[in-house]
């Protein structure tokens, strides 16, 4: 089950952020911005390797004894974070590539609205259903 879902800008303050449950929500916003350091390493070890390279996905960031971290970084360096509940075995790899591409597809959206100004926090309507159906669907 994802129990955060967060959109970190380029210069790492965050755009969205939606957790559940509400109680645990300064939890989750040390969780993600703890997780910033190594996407930053990530990003930076996958830089020197391949230049060329198209991965947006940077797979599992770190484990705790409760949660497991996900990191997509987009090529505007946006970076997105998923954190989902350890006890769920049944949630693979492809599935969370899936999460990040719809999440990623709907943050654009919200970018082509001409209304929003870049750098805003995230306050549509339509990107919070959609994050909540996803915090839904992977119940």
């Amino acid at each position: 089950m994802a129990v955060c879902i967060a959109v970190i800008a380029k210069e790492n303050y965050p755009l969205y952020i939606r957790s559940i449950p509400a109680e645990n929500k300064l939890k989750f916003h040390y969780m993600v911005h703890t997780s910033l350091d190594v996407v930053e390493e990530k990003i930076s070890t996958v830089g020197k390797a391949l230049v060329d390279q198209r991965e947006l996905y940077l797979g599992l960031l770190y484990p705790t004894e409760d949660y497991k971290v996900y990191g997509y970084v987009t090529n505007s360096k946006v970076k997105f974070v998923i954190v989902v509940d350890s006890s769920n075995t049944a949630l693979r790899d492809n599935e969370i590539r899936s999460m990040f591409r719809k999440l990623h597809n709907s943050y654009t959206d919200v970018m082509c609205n001409p209304f929003y100004n870049p750098g805003d926090t995230i306050q549509s309507k339509s990107f919070d259903t959609m994050v909540s159906g996803m915090m839904l669907q992977a119940c």
